[in-house]
């Protein structure tokens, strides 16, 4: 269960969010093998002064648009699959939404089954 948090400058319109969203969801399944269905996002939109993006950090030139992508997933998966993922969802949201590739920014936070409980209180995967 992938946990996705997405966060952009303010000012988006409902299906630039949606369509964010989609992308990442179908990369999502085509990479890194996430089931159908699995689909769990936090789209978050920002004022200027509270999202702070360093626009040259490793010599990537980054604009207004930038998108900081954040997903919680189980531990497991290959650098391969991971760098199929990066690439799926920045080829997508370009092809898309005409974002440009350099403003996607992805982290991925690696957890061990048991630190989720998807309701009632249990831990489904322990």
């Amino acid at each position: 269960m992938p946990l996705v948090r997405i966060d952009l400058a303010r000012g988006k319109t409902e299906h630039y969010r949606h369509t964010i969203g989609e992308v990442i969801y179908d990369a999502m399944v085509a990479t890194l093998n996430v089931p159908a269905n699995d689909r769990f996002q936090i789209i978050a939109e920002h004022a200027d002064n509270d999202f702070i993006i360093d626009r040259t950090y490793l010599g990537i030139e980054r604009t207004d648009d930038v998108i900081v992508i954040q997903v919680t997933l189980n531990a497991g998966r290959t650098v391969e699959l991971k760098r199929a993922f990066y690439k799926a969802v920045a080829d997508g949201l370009h092809e898309r939404l005409e974002i440009r590739r350099e403003d996607v920014f992805i982290s991925l936070i690696e957890v061990v089954k048991e630190n989720w409980s998807f309701g009632n209180g249990e831990a489904q995967y322990a």
